[in-house]
């Protein structure tokens, strides 16, 4: 009985770990798009991303506006280090197989100045070990943030 429940143990906790790790390479790859905004480093934000990967934002009037990610990796570049600082806490985070979805409250700064708050919910596709957002959405707003 107690090599059952050694074998039972010894699994649940190999499970316990491979989830976190999972957790934790999905947080590396969310936190380098981050790290490469802050930095202006249009080939590290490129690299979180695979090629066709969709990124919209909700607006004020309450619709959908979808960006080119060559767009936005382009306005990466144009920037000096330390022009955005995006501060995220990971609120969710759910893994099934090779997919993860991520939601991430943020309060967003440019230049060292607070400019809006809202949320990221991110969809990650794990290809060859390696975890990479496919599809990003946010909402921006200036009220009810908490700095």
């Amino acid at each position: 009985m107690k090599k059952i429940a050694f074998i039972v143990l010894l699994f649940l906790t190999c499970f316990c770990f491979g989830q976190i790790s999972q957790e934790n390479q999905i947080k590396e790859t969310i936190n380098n798009l981050f790290l490469g905004m802050k930095n202006a480093d249009a080939k590290m934000v490129s690299s979180v991303f695979y090629e066709n990967a969709i990124l919209q934002t909700i607006s004020k009037d309450e619709t959908v506006k979808t960006d080119e990610l060559k767009n936005f990796v382009s306005s990466i570049s144009n920037l000096k280090k330390n022009d955005l600082d995006e501060k995220i806490k990971y609120s969710s985070i759910q893994i099934d197989g090779n997919l993860a979805s991520v939601f991430t409250p943020y309060e967003f700064y440019f230049r060292g100045k607070f400019s809006h708050c809202g949320a990221n919910s991110f969809q990650l596709v794990k290809q060859n070990n390696v975890w990479k957002i496919q599809y990003l959405i946010d909402t921006r707003r200036k009220e009810n943030c908490k700095k």
